[in-house]
């Protein structure tokens, strides 16, 4: 059986991460594909959750990595091109070179729009009030901006439809140019 491959697609709150992350699996070239959305397994914990964005949250956001990684790692060696929505900056990106070392194909692909634009498609985000959501996107918008070698796995969705991101994504899986190495 062909191991399959892990696509992280990440970005700021409101990017455009869910949309087409879904889209990307759905159309996968591979027989069998899983789209892994990270929020999920913070709605797993029943007791004692911290929302993932106070700094109080790493331990409880590193355990949560670490529990969507041996996911994603178990679809890819059942023969699934695993597609992984969620926040993950460089500041979580070690458990995932940790996986490179164990010989998987991991895509670390970074949506980003001018900040005008990220604000504008996620001030409708319906999971936080107003005032939060707003802060919140500044500042993930801020920590997903001047990533230094990270920079050229960056996509620019701002003046990009639904279905060229798409095809921006499926061509640097395909060129492999957004690969994560050690």
């Amino acid at each position: 059986m062909k191991q399959g491959r892990i696509m992280i697609i990440t970005g700021s709150p409101g990017i455009g991460k869910s949309t087409l992350a879904s889209i990307v699996a759905k159309e996968s070239s591979f027989s069998k594909s899983v789209h892994m959305h990270t929020d999920d397994f913070y709605d797993f914990i029943q007791k004692g959750a911290i929302p993932p964005f106070l700094p109080e949250s790493q331990e409880q956001n590193l355990i949560v990595i670490e529990a969507f990684l041996e996911a994603a790692k178990r679809f890819a060696r059942g023969g699934y091109d695993v597609i992984i929505d969620g926040i993950v900056g460089p500041w979580f990106i070690e458990p995932w070179l940790k996986v490179v070392q164990d010989h998987y194909e991991v895509h670390y692909i970074i949506l980003r729009a001018t900040k005008e634009e990220t604000m504008k498609r996620a001030i409708n985000r319906t999971k936080l009030d107003e005032d939060t959501n707003t802060e919140l996107v500044e500042k993930m918008w801020d920590q997903f901006n001047n990533l230094g070698s990270y920079e050229p796995n960056i996509i620019d969705t701002t003046n990009q439809s639904t279905e060229q991101s798409v095809a921006t994504i499926k061509d640097r899986v395909e060129k492999k140019s957004s690969l994560l190495t050690i």
